[in-house]
């Protein structure tokens, strides 16, 4: 099934006559010389384009791809770790007018035929490091194409003089699959609108300038590094540095020698990052969290803030600017584009100081993805019916007007009739000196439906009996029905999205199968 937005955009909007090609050839000529794209490996050789010689790439590699067979409307896999080409080769299909389908790097060879299969894609472009899932799927395309990374603007460019071609806002630009904890992953569609909605508005909430450069280590299969960084990046003229992965041990080094101005961050990277001697002179003005965080400007030096987004929203719905008063532990305050509401489980507004679903009202294929690819059903149940999107993120409207991101729906635990939060019982035990890392999830009860478990990652020099203490901690702050039944101790969790989220429902299939042994 060819891919397509199914929306309509209104006839007057931001972006009439222009796509993602029009925006990066216009960067191109306002900025020309100045850095766009630097790429810093663990090993080989580092590189940088221009603005300038980024477009003449993305126009060479659009060209290499159309004699290779793929033409407007055709759906490419790119299945890469972070890499020049993950950028290049996705502003490539825009330009071509291709869908380019971005895919994790980690996924198993069933997953990326699914993901084929889904989108229907007709080509790869992968790395040889991927040979072997790639093969298990070379027969469900025409082609694919593996090139080292930092090598694919010459491995792939081609010499035909591509046809100019109009503009489309509305045209199907990219696919990116949800994370699929709970089902099978859903195809997100953005339309070029929405690439440019991203663009426009990153850079704004953001207060991102020529000067600007991003240090870029979350995956680029991800609304974060794709629409936060990059594309935002790109409207203000300013640049991206890219790392294969995070890595402590290069954060600063590479945050010092290119001058990066912002990153992203969250519990995993500050938790790596706390024993990591923090130079003198770096040039980071801020650092973002995909999530409230309790400001640590004492530990960074540096302003903290925050943001909530998902794939289907393009950008942050919450967040707490780079400018205003930072909000304490608070994912932020509502974002002036969209509608924001929150509801309880019978569909009324909760009040001040009440928790409940946050909801989005936005226009679908501008300032909300288009639809779900091959899932008419699953696209309708994704909306109330006054059309508001359902995020499935529960928030606190605390009293002085921020929002507190409580948990995910399916994050929410059932102890005998009792809501619990398991980012409430987390941040408790965080708190306990010599806890590094914490996942609570339920674990099945004969009587009370589940009960807390609460797998903690210890520090060096925690003390021998830490489950002890955490366990005294939450007895001391939580009810009885929120403490978690057992603490285990582990070196580390499994985890998802370039080894940045964990994977909580492995830990819920771990517990399970000990109860079934």
């Amino acid at each position: 099934m060819p891919i397509a937005s199914t929306i309509s955009l209104p006839d007057i909007h931001p972006f009439v006559g222009m796509d993602v090609s029009s925006l990066l050839a216009d960067s191109a000529r306002r900025n020309g010389d100045r850095l766009f794209l630097a790429w810093e490996p663990f090993e080989g050789r580092a590189r940088a384009w221009s603005y300038a010689e980024a477009d003449r790439a993305v126009t060479d590699i659009a060209a290499g791809l159309a004699e290779r067979g793929l033409r407007p409307g055709d759906a490419l896999i790119l299945h890469l770790d972070n890499a020049p080409e993950s950028i290049l080769v996705w502003l490539a299909c825009g330009r071509l007018g291709a869908v380019a389908v971005v895919t994790n790097a980690r996924s198993s060879a069933d997953e990326l035929r699914y993901f084929v299969e889904k989108s229907g894609a007709v080509a790869i472009v992968s790395q040889p490091a991927f040979s072997p899932v790639v093969g298990t799927v070379a027969d469900l395309v025409d082609w694919t194409e593996l090139v080292e990374p930092g090598t694919g603007d010459q491995v792939l460019r081609g010499a035909r003089t591509l046809a100019p071609r109009p503009a489309d806002p509305a045209a199907p630009f990219c696919v990116q699959f949800t994370s699929g904890t709970t089902s099978r992953p859903k195809a997100v569609v953005w339309t070029h609108a929405n690439a440019l909605w991203g663009a426009m508005v990153n850079a704004r909430h953001l207060s991102l300038r020529p000067e600007d450069k991003a240090l870029v280590f979350f995956p680029l299969c991800h609304a974060v590094a794709l629409s936060w960084q990059v594309l935002g990046s790109i409207w203000a003229g300013a640049a991206v540095v890219v790392q294969p992965k995070f890595s402590a041990a290069r954060f600063w080094e590479v945050v010092t020698s290119h001058g990066c101005t912002w990153a992203p961050t969250g519990g995993f990277v500050e938790n790596a990052l706390k024993d990591v001697p923090r130079p003198e002179g770096h040039r980071l003005r801020f650092v973002l969290a995909t999530a409230n965080l309790e400001p640590s400007e004492a530990a960074w030096g540096l302003r903290n803030t925050a943001g909530h987004g998902m794939t289907e929203i393009i950008t942050q719905s919450l967040l707490c600017d780079t400018v205003g008063p930072i909000e304490n532990g608070a994912v932020g305050r509502p974002a002036p584009e969209y509608r924001i509401e929150v509801r309880d489980d019978d569909g009324k507004a909760v009040p001040l100081g009440g928790s409940g679903e946050l909801l989005i009202g936005g226009i679908r294929g501008l300032s909300l993805f288009a639809c779900y690819h091959g899932d008419e059903q699953a696209t309708a149940e994704a909306f109330t019916e006054d059309g508001l999107f359902r995020t499935g993120d529960i928030v606190r409207r605390r009293p002085d007007g921020a929002l507190d991101l409580v948990d995910r729906k399916k994050d929410m635990l059932k102890v005998g009739g009792e809501n619990v939060a398991a980012s409430e019982v987390e941040a408790v035990i965080l708190k306990v000196p010599g806890v590094r890392e914490v996942a609570v999830v339920g674990q099945r009860h004969k009587m009370l439906d589940e009960v807390p478990f609460a797998f903690v990652i210890a520090t060096p020099a925690a003390p021998a009996d830490l489950p002890d203490r955490i366990l005294a901690a939450c007895r001391a702050a939580l009810a009885d029905f929120k403490v978690p039944r057992e603490v285990r101790l582990v070196e580390d969790f499994p985890r998802t999205i370039g080894e940045l989220k964990v994977r909580k429902v492995r830990l819920r299939e771990m517990l399970r199968d000990e109860a079934q042994a």
